[in-house]
Order: structure tokens, then C-alpha cells, then sequence
């Protein structure tokens, strides 16, 4: 019979293969059976009965392997698998902030940038950070959207993780504060199965400094999850949602497993399930997936 926990390892692969000492001090923490490998030298769960008083906690455990530079997320056994994704866009599924770059190419970059930075830490609200973001767009071309897309790279991991999760018949959605000029290429190159974003305004080949409709802010993201695990018929637990800043904070913190994926300092010290070194495959790992299970297209 199965333990009911399982402590999931994840190496940075850039760094270097899981080593086996991380492996034995993350067994002793959790009084923990034989690994189960899931990818060779990169993942592996170690089953582990429920903590109890006196164990080792997920944040002495993570800060335990972090010399490592290895994930370590402890997990229930049941309901591992997910029937729902959810996933942020900018610094999640893909490696930079599309709203930056722009603002970048537009010789606005530090004036936006320092916005973005106060809103991911949370200091200021998501609402008037895109609305006064935007607002320095106008009047520039909104050729500088194509420019920008030119420059748009995938997370390593990304395909991976939505098309296995959509081969096993999984609802994925990409749910973003930017724009749903880039959602929607995004979602098409990693195969979501839809996609959300705030509409900028364009008239006459020109930014005019205003959204189309209601700011899609962390309380829209949250919206759309509930609305998602309604739709699939399915309960919150059954969700997995990955983002990195905020604005994500919600939506990570209402589903059944929320990642925060090279997150904010202020999001990491709200949401405990961690991926700080690893690639978005984790997100497959921390559902008991192998690496023979992905699929990427």
C-alpha cells in the first residue's frame, strides 16, 4: 500500500544531475522509503509516511536542498494529478515580460519597468500598474508588438507540460495580465486549450493608452479558475495553477497545487509550493509524471 506523502526532488539540469547526497538527506528528513526515479539524475519522489509533530517542515526541508539547487515540493499522495492548468504568461510559460520588452523598444523601458517591479512585489495594485503602464504606450506604433514577438521565448518545459497534461484529458488555460495580442500566439505555440489577457487598445495603427475592457487582474485569474474546475466539473483541489508574480497570489493559493515558479520574493512568502531552480517539466513531476509520460506536441 502507498504512503500518503510523497517528497517530490527536482534538479536544475543546467546545474548539473540530482545528486545522490541531496537524495539521502531528503529521505532522513522525511523518514522517507527508496526513491522512485521519474527522470534519471534530474527527478525523483520519495514516498514518506504524513508528518506529524516534531517533523521537519516543507520550508526546512526546501531550504535544506537549496545548496543543491534542487526543488522539493512534499505532497499528498491522492488526487495527485490534476484535471485543470492554469498558468500565468510572462516569466512563467514565457521567459520575459512582453509589456517590458515593448517599452524597451519604445525607449520607455526603465519608466515601465520600475511600474512592473512595484506591482509583482506588491506595491501597487495590478489595476492601476497596467492602466498607468499602458498609458506611456500611447501614440507609439503598434508594429512594435511584431518586433517584440520576434524575441518571445518558450520556458524550457513549456510544451511538455501543457500537452501532457492536455493527453491526459487535462483543461489547460493561459490566464495573463498582459496582452491577448501575445496570449494568443502563446497559447498557440504551446497548445493551450484557451486563452485570457487584457485587450489593448489600437486605432489607426496606433497604442492609444487604453485597455479595450475590464482590467484582467489577480481577482479576474481567480475568476477564471473557479470558472474552469466549474466547467470540467470538477472541485479547486483538482487544479494546478503557476505563475510568478501578485497578481498570482489568488489563483495559487485557492488551487489544489499552486506553484510559484521563480517567484517574487512577496509571493514566496505567501505561497509555500516552490520551484526555484528547476524548468516548468517540475510541474509534470509533481504529479507522480514521468519523464517518459511527456508528450510535446
Amino acid at each position: 500500500m502507498s504512503l500518503p506523502s510523497v517528497l517530490t526532488l527536482i534538479a536544475d539540469r543546467k546545474a548539473g544531475p540530482l545528486k545522490p547526497e541531496a537524495i539521502d538527506v531528503a529521505r532522513s528528513l522525511v523518514k522517507g522509503k527508496a526513491p522512485i526515479v521519474l527522470s534519471d539524475g534530474e527527478a525523483v519522489d520519495i514516498p514518506c509516511p504524513t508528518p506529524g509533530p516534531g517533523s521537519a517542515s516543507a520550508a526546512t526541508i526546501r531550504a535544506t536542498l537549496a545548496p543543491y539547487q534542487t526543488d522539493a515540493l512534499l505532497l499528498k499522495t491522492r488526487g495527485r494529478r490534476k484535471a485543470v492548468l492554469v498558468a500565468d504568461m510572462d516569466s512563467t510559460i514565457v521567459t520575459g515580460e512582453t509589456l517590458d520588452e515593448m517599452a524597451a523598444l519604445l525607449g520607455i523601458g526603465e519608466q515601465v519597468a520600475a511600474i512592473t517591479r512595484a506591482s509583482m512585489n506588491g506595491e501597487i495594485d495590478f489595476e492601476t500598474s497596467i492602466e498607468q503602464r499602458v498609458a506611456l504606450l500611447a501614440g507609439h506604433p503598434a508594429s512594435v508588438l511584431e518586433e517584440v514577438w520576434k524575441t518571445v521565448t518558450l520556458t524550457e518545459g513549456a510544451r511538455e507540460l501543457v500537452c501532457t497534461m492536455r493527453k491526459h484529458n487535462a483543461r489547460t488555460a493561459l490566464v495573463s495580465g498582459g496582452f491577448t495580442w501575445f496570449t494568443q500566439k502563446v497559447a498557440e505555440l504551446c497548445g493551450f486549450d484557451e486563452n485570457y489577457g487584457n485587450s489593448l487598445e489600437i486605432v489607426d495603427g496606433k497604442i492609444t493608452g487604453r485597455l479595450d475592457a475590464p482590467v484582467l487582474g489577480p481577482d479576474a485569474k481567480l475568476s477564471h479558475l473557479e470558472s474552469l474546475t466549474a466547467e470540467r466539473g470538477v472541485q479547486l483541489k483538482a487544479a494546478l495553477t503557476t505563475g510568478d508574480g501578485a497578481n498570482d497570489i489568488p489563483m495559487l493559493a485557492n488551487a489544489g497545487l499552486g506553484l510559484a515558479f521563480h517567484a517574487k520574493p512577496n509571493v514566496k512568502k505567501i505561497i509555500g509550493t516552490q520551484i526555484n531552480f528547476a524548468n516548468l517539466r517540475a510541474h509534470l513531476f509533481a504529479q507522480g509524471y514521468k519523464a517518459a509520460d511527456f508528450v510535446a506536441d
